[in-house]
């Protein structure tokens, strides 16, 4: 198998759970499962997709919450993709401490509007 053929695979793949939800959603929780195998971090980054997917379902209006939560997160995310890092991410290990840091800190100022939001989506379910 060439590699055009393994990225056409993926690309079909990908593209099945972008047009169903429910297949997305679970991914998503296997993805926050697996996250949370990391050492050390794994709590912290496994509400990532959590996040995200909070984040979407706001834009859409599907989802309420004030906006100072969404700004968090947003700046949040805004830290992690940006390459200007108080520890470079190039650095072996310690280069991701301050991305993960900062995610920590976000997700303890709205961890209660993130559980409350893994309730409404469950419930959506």
């Amino acid at each position: 198998m060439d590699y055009r053929s393994i990225l056409e695979n993926a690309q079909a793949e990908a593209t099945d759970f972008v047009n169903n939800p429910s297949r997305m959603d679970t991914l998503l929780t296997q993805l926050e499962e697996k996250l949370r195998q990391i050492p050390a971090i794994g709590e912290t980054v496994a509400e990532l997709p959590v996040m995200v997917a909070m984040v979407k379902s706001w834009i859409k209006k599907e989802y309420q919450v004030q906006p100072k939560v969404i700004a968090v997160m947003a700046g949040a995310f805004l830290y992690l993709i940006k390459k200007k890092d108080l520890i470079p991410d190039n650095i072996p290990v310690v280069g991701i401490a301050d991305d993960v840091a900062v995610l920590g800190l976000a997700l303890k100022l709205v961890e209660g509007d993130v559980r409350a939001y893994k309730e409404w989506k469950a419930g959506q379910a």
